[in-house]
């Protein structure tokens, strides 16, 4: 069975943001990821890590140049002419924080397409972004992923699919900028999700995977994608190529916010 790593900017939304560690960790997760570490203390993190036996295993860099980025509708900075000086400083101060928690891997979230924008006329700045944050990464031994995203959670989103990912993975040149192959994305945009993973994880080129149910994204055994099956197919897959990556859990419990709704809703990963 593969290893999953707990998303706790999903997981666990009634407890408040530190308290998720410790409550990942007595459910059994060895490892988590977040979205966006930077309202907290890079050392506080760092404790509830250590203090819970946990590897951080992914985050990604700041939407924006700003703490209200996000809320701000930001999604990302790489694909965006004009904005590099902040994508650069965004890559910094995610690196700040990979060291400290750890952390071998980081996301850059591409950006949305600007008005009247094509996806190739912005093309050569996501390469060069994306090169650079590869270029610093490596000093630290870090990878950096970019992640194809559906145009339903995301509309406008610059990067919606495997075969963009890994083309553009291939222009950059750089061994340790990978996808992050999310197949509750994956499912939305092209189906076809076995033989993707065939087709992909063997060039190691395949950093991390996401999961959650389609098409509610709610716990991975609720919906139409027949996970178990999936997890098969990393295992045989990985097990040829010597992959030994993470799955991150990036889902809302169908509980919602209810206590202890996250956990009870871990049926499938016990299984």
């Amino acid at each position: 069975m593969p290893q999953f790593a707990a998303n706790l900017s999903m997981l666990y939304p009634e407890l408040a943001f530190l308290d998720r560690f410790e409550a990942a960790a007595k459910d059994g997760f060895k490892a988590v990821e977040f979205m966006f570490p930077y309202e907290y203390d890079k050392q506080e993190i760092r404790a509830r890590l250590t203090g819970n036996g946990l590897q951080q295993v992914l985050f990604n860099l700041p939407p924006g140049a700003t703490g209200e980025a996000w809320s701000a509708g930001e999604r990302g900075l790489a694909c965006l002419p004009g904005r590099e000086a902040d994508f650069r400083a965004s890559v910094h101060l995610a690196l700040d924080y990979a060291e400290t928690l750890a952390c071998p891997r980081i996301h850059a979230m591409a950006g949305l397409l600007p008005a009247g924008a094509t996806r190739e006329a912005l093309r050569a700045t996501y390469v060069a972004n994306l090169r650079y944050a590869g270029e610093q990464a490596a000093k630290q031994g870090v990878d950096v992923l970019m992640e194809p995203i559906n145009t339903r959670d995301i509309p406008g989103f610059f990067l919606n699919r495997q075969d963009h990912a890994h083309d553009l993975i291939a222009e950059i040149g750089l061994p340790n900028v990978k996808v992050q192959f999310d197949l509750y994305h994956c499912q939305i945009v092209e189906g076809d999700v076995a033989i993707k993973i065939r087709q992909y994880l063997p060039t190691g080129r395949v950093g991390h995977f996401q999961i959650a149910g389609v098409p509610q994204r709610h716990e991975p055994d609720l919906g139409e994608v027949n996970y178990p099956y999936l997890f098969e197919v990393i295992d045989e897959v990985a097990a040829q190529c010597g992959w030994n990556g993470w799955i991150g859990c990036e889902y809302r419990p169908s509980r919602g916010a209810q206590p202890g709704g996250t956990s009870a809703g871990l049926g499938w990963m016990r299984r």
